[in-house]
């Protein structure tokens, strides 16, 4: 992958500030400005993506999260990415989300995030075994009470709050 360079590193940060702002359309017409080669560099499609996301474009934004994978599948972010709109796409869902963040588990296995999310697709697809098993594996890894907190604010592990809730007690 080649690196970016000025001027595509202006327009990149430019389109991150106003993507800061609420602005997608000035966001994307920074994007439009990079170079074509540039167009697959992860930066600008983690951008382009969370412009998708905003707009609940959850179509083109998986496009845009395989494109990522394709780009960089070293990164995490961009399964993070793909699964989290597997799940919101039409024709997706949890089961098509947790079928493709589960291997990222492997692949990443330092990485917080992803039992963290397996623990939520667990838990939403009522497998609260796994879900708890997954959630403990994200406290080990990102710290319990860093986990903990997120899984407070986590509408997807409201079964499992009060045992959360428990986890200082121990």
């Amino acid at each position: 992958m080649q690196r970016l360079e000025p001027p595509d590193t202006h327009y990149l940060s430019s389109a991150i500030g106003w993507l800061e702002l609420g602005s997608l359309a000035e966001a994307k017409a920074e994007l439009g400005r990079i170079g074509g080669a540039q167009q697959n560099h992860p930066g600008v499609l983690e951008v382009r993506w969370t412009i998708c996301a905003e707009e609940k474009n959850w179509e083109e934004g998986l496009q845009v999260a395989r494109a990522l994978v394709s780009a960089a599948p070293e990164s995490a972010s961009g399964w993070i990415l793909q699964a989290y709109t597997l799940r919101r796409v039409r024709n997706g869902g949890l089961h098509q989300a947790w079928e493709a963040l589960l291997p990222a588990f492997d692949r990443f296995p330092r990485e917080a995030i992803i039992p963290f999310n397996l623990s939520c697709y667990a838990c939403q697809m009522q497998q609260l075994e796994p879900a708890r098993s997954w959630l403990r594996r994200a406290a080990e890894i990102g710290g319990k009470k860093k986990i903990s907190q997120m899984a407070l604010h986590e509408p997807d592990l409201e079964p499992l709050w009060d045992e959360i809730r428990q986890w200082d007690e121990r």
